[in-house]
């Protein structure tokens, strides 16, 4: 998934902040508590007596929450929880929010939702290539962990463009860019407001991965993109591939148990309405267990569209 792009480059699950105890930055930038007690001896210094069924229960292990990457708890309660709350929009905040990238770069983080995961990579790769494989000059919709773009950077293209809006997503886009390969054209802002300065005809091969930013959006900003955007960007033989994992990840928990059922059911009509002809509209389907603690995916299968312009 990407880092933040309108109501897509990809960040919006509901907030890690679960009902254990609250936290906030304290004075140290540390977290303070005000959770579980602590206990004091009374006066004297001696510790009152327990009966043996306080014992037993003081002798018993607390389990906490997990706490999120920062320093927030999380119940399980919090985690199954729908990845937006109803009217939820995250857009105001978005672009200058701090970018959580944790030691081992293995997640990101903007406003406590799970932008992008590090397991994503056979199927961000899988997305990649399917982006470059006409050559020319490839668009990128959301850069996040740069798992997708440093995949693109492996084939025989011209130019890579890529589209980010959040502030610490599009500096690391920039010092990223400086070491590839091929020419990389960095675009800093939300992709609603990018993808009108471009021109018709002006890609071989779109990838749109970006997170939505608001509830209202959750399921359909593809749709948007793809019906006012992608559709005309592309020059004739050009190829789009995209995904919507959160939103996909919801539907494949609650309503479907065949990926494919779910792509043709919830997609296909939408690319047909941008103009993209059915017959030219293929999918392809890797075995891919996410972990168990993602709360955006939890299905064991996952599909990479291909959907060429004639």
């Amino acid at each position: 998934m990407g880092g933040g792009g309108g109501d897509g480059t990809r960040a919006t699950l509901p907030v890690r902040r679960g009902p254990a105890w609250r936290t906030g930055p304290a004075a140290d930038g540390g977290y303070r508590g005000t959770g579980p007690p602590t206990h004091t001896l009374p006066r004297g210094g001696r510790k009152p007596r327990l009966g043996p069924r306080l014992r037993h229960r003081r002798a018993q292990p607390v389990d906490f929450p997990p706490c999120s990457s920062d320093g927030t708890a999380m119940s399980t309660q919090t985690a199954a929880r729908p990845i937006f709350a109803e009217g939820e929009d995250c857009r105001a905040a978005w672009r200058e929010a701090a970018a959580g990238y944790d030691a081992p770069d293995a997640h990101l983080e903007i406003l406590g939702k799970p932008v992008m995961e590090r397991w994503e990579t056979p199927y961000m790769h899988s997305l990649a290539a399917v982006a470059a494989s006409r050559g020319g000059r490839v668009l990128e919709v959301g850069f996040g962990m740069a798992i997708a773009a440093t995949k693109v950077e492996e084939f025989d293209i011209e130019e890579h463009w890529i589209v980010e809006c959040n502030e610490g997503v599009f500096r690391r886009l920039e010092e990223w860019a400086r070491t590839q390969p091929h020419k990389v054209v960095p675009l800093k802002g939300l992709w609603e407001d990018v993808m009108p300065t471009l021109p018709d005809g002006h890609f071989r091969g779109i990838l749109y991965d970006t997170y939505p930013l608001s509830e209202e959006s959750w399921h359909t900003h593809q749709f948007t993109f793809i019906k006012d955007h992608a559709f005309r960007l592309l020059q004739p033989g050009g190829v789009l591939t995209y995904c919507n994992l959160t939103s996909w990840g919801e539907l494949l928990k609650t309503k479907y148990t065949d990926i494919k059922k779910m792509f043709e059911e919830t997609q296909v009509g939408h690319l047909v309405e941008a103009g993209f002809k059915k017959e030219n509209i293929s999918t392809t389907v890797m075995d891919l267990v996410p972990p168990k603690d993602c709360r955006y995916y939890s299905f064991h299968k996952m599909i990479t569209p291909t959907v060429v312009k004639q």
